[in-house]
């Protein structure tokens, strides 16, 4: 997933799909004192209602993933692998009632392996 501000994430396990919006990225130490870079997404199901969602990425775990993967850090390549993991949380139904989220370390790498693997393919142009 190259595209990050606009995307469609589904179907949940009920069936449904939604438009992922992306809204904002920021460190979480300014907004409520975490070690994590917070981005936030609105999703938009079907009949148009919203539900907010912030995918929270712990900074002591982006640099080993960006190292394995052969990455630099950076917003862009944040923000794609939160939109990996909500995603996923829209495929599983997993967490779908928590507006905060937090990323576990195995999934940040599997996120950052796969955002590796979609940039390159996408320089490739394929």
């Amino acid at each position: 997933m190259l595209n990050f501000r606009e995307f469609e994430a589904g179907p949940d396990p009920f069936g449904r799909k939604f438009q992922a919006l992306f809204q904002w990225l920021q460190t979480a130490i300014s907004l409520r004192h975490a070690d994590t870079v917070d981005v936030k997404f609105t999703l938009v199901d079907e009949g148009g209602a919203q539900t907010p969602k912030t995918i929270a990425l712990p900074l002591a775990d982006l640099p080993l993933a960006g190292e394995a993967a052969g990455r630099r850090m950076d917003d862009a390549w944040c923000a794609r692998l939160a939109a990996l993991h909500l995603r996923r949380l829209v495929e599983s139904g997993e967490d779908m009632e928590k507006e905060l989220v937090t990323v576990s370390p195995q999934d940040l790498a599997r996120y950052a392996v796969e955002v590796a693997r979609l940039e390159r393919a996408g320089a490739s142009g394929a």
